[in-house]
């Protein structure tokens, strides 16, 4: 297991409430670090605990930030059903049968974008998709969709490395 992971954790969700409440990049633009918190739980853990912790770590997320809160709990919980599917489709069943940690380290860069892409797109899909609620054009929302995912997924890539520590 990875040394201080728990910890480290945390720090990001912090960071992640900070972000929520000190970054205004604009309408168009949303940075979350959630998608690659959900893809680092260690795979020893059940789809239902996995599900649990992201519904607990987005209503945080929520509670402590000005959004709406449930807000990225719905956009979350996809994320966190559709991660034993995002995992084997990019790094294949090998990860679970050897019970391997997901890291750049151990997986390589390639794949680890891709992981984050495919999670961080979900996520942001179904976030601008609720938050519109039918209010803003399509045009909008998938401009939003695109620079949020955009912009997001190489955050969480950098920040991946501190989840590697210890590996």
């Amino acid at each position: 297991m990875r040394k201080h992971y728990r910890l480290i954790y945390f720090l990001l969700v912090i960071v992640q409430v900070m972000l929520g409440n000190l970054l205004n990049l604009g309408p168009y633009i949303i940075i979350s670090l959630l998608p690659l918190l959900i893809l680092s739980i260690p795979i020893k853990h059940n789809d239902a605990a996995i599900m649990l912790v992201a519904f607990a770590t987005a209503f945080t997320v929520d509670f402590f930030t000005h959004g709406i809160l449930g807000l990225s709990v719905v956009a979350l919980l996809p994320v966190a059903f559709l991660r034993r599917w995002i995992v084997v489709l990019v790094f294949g069943n090998e990860v679970y049968s050897r019970g391997e940690e997901i890291s750049v380290k151990k997986q390589g860069l390639v794949k680890m974008i891709l992981s984050l892409l495919i999670a961080t797109a979900i996520f942001f899909a179904i976030y601008v998709w609720v938050d519109a609620a039918g209010t803003r054009s399509f045009g909008f929302n998938l401009l939003r969709w695109f620079l949020s995912t955009l912009i997001s997924a190489p955050v969480q890539l950098l920040l991946s490395g501190l989840l590697d520590m210890g590996d």
